[in-house]
C-alpha cells in the first residue's frame, strides 16, 4: 500500500484526477490524505468532496480554514462568498452527509509514527502530542451538543498567543487559528495580515517554521498546506509545504510518504 499527502484542492476536481492518475494512485489499496482545504474557489467543490468521500478508508484529511467555514455555514453562520463557488455544493441533496462527515475530520492527524499533518503548521510551543490533544478537543466538539456554540465562537483574531491558561472559548479559537491560519509570527503571537513570501515580508516576522520549536524532534516530519505564496519553500528538509497555488494556475503536489517524493501537477 503507498500513502499519498496530497496539497489544497480548492475544489480543483479534475487536477487532482490528474495529480493521482500520474502518481499511479490505486484507491482500492493505496491511501490519500489530505492538507485540507478540500473545497472553495475552484469550479467544483461538490464533485471533489464526492469523490473523497466515496474513497471511503482510503481517504482522510484534517480540516483547513475554507472546510471549518463550510462547516459553520451549513449551520447558519455566515454567508458563501460568490468567488468561493459553493453554491452547487450547498445546495446538493447530499450537502448534509457531507458536512456532517467533514464534521468528523480532527485539525490534525499522524498518517504513520513520525509524521503530522495539519492544514496551517504546528504551533512552535506545541509538542506533537500536545496539537494532537487540542485537535481531538475540536474534532470532539464538532461532533457534541456544543457544536454550534464553537462555531459561533470560532472566528476571531485574539487572542494571539499561546497560553495553558487561557479559557475555554479563547484557548479553542487560538487552537483553530493556529491548526488553519497560520503563517507568520511575530515574537510568539500570530500575525494573520501577511500572507506573501517570506523575502517580501516584514523584518519582524518569521514563519512559524522558521520559530524554533524545543519539543518537535529533528526524526519528526510536519506537512501542511495553506500558503501558496511559499510555493513549498520551506528549506527544511522535515517541513513539507504542499499548497503549491493550483487554484491560481499553478501546481498541485503530491507528497509520496513511502518514497518522500513530491509529485506535481501544472494548472
Amino acid at each position: 500500500m503507498n500513502n499519498f499527502v496530497v496539497g489544497d484542492i480548492q475544489g480543483c476536481y479534475k487536477g487532482l484526477k490528474s495529480l493521482l492518475n500520474k502518481a499511479r494512485f490505486n484507491p482500492q489499496q493505496d491511501k490519500l490524505w489530505a492538507v485540507g482545504d478540500l473545497i472553495a474557489r475552484g469550479p467544483n467543490s461538490l464533485e471533489s468532496l464526492k469523490y473523497l468521500y466515496d474513497l471511503g478508508e482510503h481517504f482522510d484529511t484534517v480540516l483547513g480554514n475554507h472546510d471549518l467555514h463550510l462547516i459553520a455555514m451549513a449551520h447558519g453562520i455566515g454567508e458563501p462568498k460568490p468567488a468561493d463557488k459553493l453554491t452547487k455544493l450547498m445546495n446538493h441533496k447530499s450537502f448534509p452527509i457531507l458536512v456532517d462527515w467533514l464534521m468528523k475530520k480532527p485539525l490534525a492527524i499522524k498518517p504513520s509514527k513520525n509524521i503530522l499533518i495539519s492544514h496551517a503548521g504546528l504551533y512552535p510551543a506545541w509538542s506533537i502530542s500536545k496539537g494532537l490533544a487540542l485537535s481531538e478537543d475540536i474534532q470532539a466538539t464538532l461532533q457534541s451538543d456544543n457544536a454550534l456554540s464553537f462555531l459561533k465562537e470560532m472566528y476571531g483574531n485574539t487572542p494571539d498567543t499561546w497560553s495553558d491558561d487561557l479559557k475555554l472559548k479563547m484557548r479553542r479559537r487560538f487552537v483553530v487559528n493556529a491548526f488553519t491560519r497560520m503563517r507568520y509570527l511575530n515574537g510568539m503571537a500570530l500575525e494573520f495580515k501577511t500572507k506573501c513570501a517570506p523575502s517580501l515580508a516584514p523584518q519582524e516576522l518569521k514563519p512559524w517554521f522558521d520559530v524554533h520549536n524545543k519539543k518537535l524532534k529533528e526524526n519528526k516530519t510536519l506537512i501542511f498546506g495553506h500558503w501558496a505564496s511559499l510555493m513549498g519553500k520551506t528549506n527544511k528538509s522535515n517541513i513539507i509545504g504542499l499548497d503549491t497555488g493550483f487554484v491560481w494556475g499553478k501546481e498541485m503536489s503530491l507528497y509520496h510518504i513511502e518514497s518522500q517524493q513530491i509529485i506535481r501537477h501544472s494548472a
